[in-house]
């Protein structure tokens, strides 16, 4: 099997969470028995939403990816480079509100706000949510070259190779998620932070179906095994430092996050730091609930309607997501391959060639709809 991360790997993340200092322009924060870094900040959502029935809205209007498809790996690593840790943190919950059924019922999670919390344990313990300066680009086991290493990752979640469809065909297929869009592993697709967040929850769910499944596990159990099987690549019920170590200080993390009310702000902790010890208890898990996950079939659902927003509809050529396609289209296209912005709003809807880039050959195309419809 080629599937598992080495201890290496793992060691060298601690190590590196462990040793954290506050980046420059940070404010530290160090109250009695907790231990972050960051600056605490009104939330960028519009408070008055019902987040649990809505979910956050994406405020910073993150597209289906945060980079350009044509750009270099260079230009794409720069771009998820700058972003704060509360940009890392809603870039996640973009892609929990566009999965949230299918999570919510995986996962036996009915409370939307401790599923953001558990992603964001399992940044935390991965990487520092950006809060090194480094964004969403953070990368580990790409010594022995791109796509070698099965334990090659990359992005906040650190979401390995093996997700991705069409890598090292020796490596073990994640292909029992299909009410998730499966990405092709390129340097494009693997280097984009939001496919990047999108690929490391559909991994959580490849593992979540096994212990349901294969493993017959229930309640917490599920959770708890899918992040150990993230870590290591197994996630067979089994008494070793995986849960200690991974999984149950992911959920301690959590709960600081949750309820220390950080889940909206710049404010990041890392792994053993003082700030979740409260969390560190025998019965950690069960802040997570008795909901029971289950592989109930998912129907999908319209995008909820906010006054004075209309959803994007799948519409080709229409990347800005207004229903029409128009000049307007072509102006947003435009801008976005020549790096002026860095998402389209309708993003699938300009790959009209279907091969999971956006290109000079799309826009032919897309320019080839507005001369027909003229």
């Amino acid at each position: 099997m080629k599937h598992r991360k080495t201890a290496a790997v793992l060691l060298s993340a601690s190590m590196l969470l462990c040793a954290v200092t506050a980046p420059a322009g940070t404010v530290l924060t160090a109250f009695a028995d907790y231990d972050y870094v960051g600056e605490e900040c009104a939330p960028a959502h519009d408070t008055s939403r019902d987040v649990q029935t809505e979910g956050v809205g994406n405020p910073y209007n993150f597209g289906e990816r945060n980079t350009p498809a044509d750009a270099s790996t260079e230009e794409i690593r720069a771009i998820n480079r700058k972003m704060s840790v509360q940009e890392v943190k809603y870039a996640m919950y973009k892609e929990i509100d566009e999965h949230w059924d299918l999570i919510s019922v995986r996962l036996g999670q009915t409370e939307r706000e401790k599923v953001y919390a558990i992603f964001l344990g399992l940044g935390t313990r991965e990487s520092t949510l950006g809060g090194n300066g480094d964004g969403a680009d953070v990368e580990t086991a790409q010594l022995d070259g791109f796509g070698v290493n099965s334990a090659h990752a990359y992005g906040t979640m650190q979401t390995a190779v093996t997700a991705f469809a069409d890598c090292d065909p020796t490596f073990m297929k994640e292909d029992n998620v299909p009410e998730m869009f499966q990405y092709t592993f390129n340097e494009s697709n693997f280097y984009d932070a939001i496919i990047s967040n999108h690929m490391g929850i559909r991994k959580i769910l490849h593992f979540a179906e096994i212990c349901i499944n294969q493993h017959g596990m229930k309640g917490y159990q599920v959770i708890r095994n899918s992040l150990k099987g993230f870590n290591t690549g197994w996630c067979d019920m089994g008494d070793d430092g995986a849960y200690q170590t991974y999984a149950d200080e992911i959920c301690a993390m959590a709960q600081f996050y949750y309820n220390e009310g950080h889940l909206y702000d710049n404010v990041f902790t890392w792994t053993s730091s003082p700030a979740a010890e409260a969390y560190r208890t025998s019965d950690r898990w069960a802040w997570w609930g008795d909901g029971e996950p289950s592989m109930a079939p998912v129907e999908e659902k319209p995008p909820v309607e906010q006054p004075g927003v209309t959803p994007a509809k799948d519409v080709p050529g229409d990347v800005n997501g207004d229903g029409e396609v128009n000049a307007a289209d072509a102006v947003t296209m435009e801008r976005f391959l020549l790096g002026a912005s860095a998402e389209m709003k309708a993003w699938k809807n300009g790959d009209l060639y279907k091969d999971d880039i956006i290109d000079a050959y799309d826009m032919v195309y897309l320019r080839k709809l507005l001369s027909e419809a003229e």
